[in-house]
């Protein structure tokens, strides 16, 4: 396995485990490498678009489906807190962990809470649309507007 694949795989279970991103050094341990390595593979892991950094280049700010930042849209899976980047993203936590989970965000449009279960086989219907202002074609221009 590579090193970019056991760095990503580390990150992941990271987020899976506690809901929150890891820092550099501990994804360095997990990995059984130097930070410097580490941080070179996040760089790496940006330009396949797997990792959002934040500026300074070492903390994680998306991994997609995970939030490494609060967000309005917190999905609770086994009594475990996550934050998903965007609406779409909080089916996608669930969906990622294989397990149930529920949805708790809001309408941008109108301001109302929306609460949400997840099942196995995904969302219940509902009436509930979701719009996106820019095509999905162009969201990685600026992936943390959109």
């Amino acid at each position: 396995m590579s090193f970019d694949t056991q760095t990503k795989l580390a990150i992941y279970r990271h987020f899976a485990e506690t809901g929150q991103r890891p820092s550099l050094e501990v994804v360095a341990e997990n990995v059984g490498s130097a930070v410097s390595s580490v941080r070179e593979a996040y760089l790496r892991l940006r330009a396949q678009r797997v990792l959002v950094l934040e500026r300074d280049g070492a903390s994680i700010r998306m991994a997609p489906p995970f939030s490494g930042v609060p967000t309005q849209h917190v999905v609770i899976v086994d009594g475990t807190k996550y934050f998903a980047n965007c609406a779409w993203d909080s089916f996608g936590i669930p969906a990622a962990l294989q397990r149930r989970g529920q949805v708790h965000s809001r309408c941008e449009q109108s301001g109302e809470p929306l609460n949400l279960e997840i099942g196995l086989d995904g969302p219940p219907p509902s009436s509930w649309l979701f719009h996106c202002l820019v095509p999905a074609a162009r969201w990685w221009d600026d992936i943390v507007f959109t």
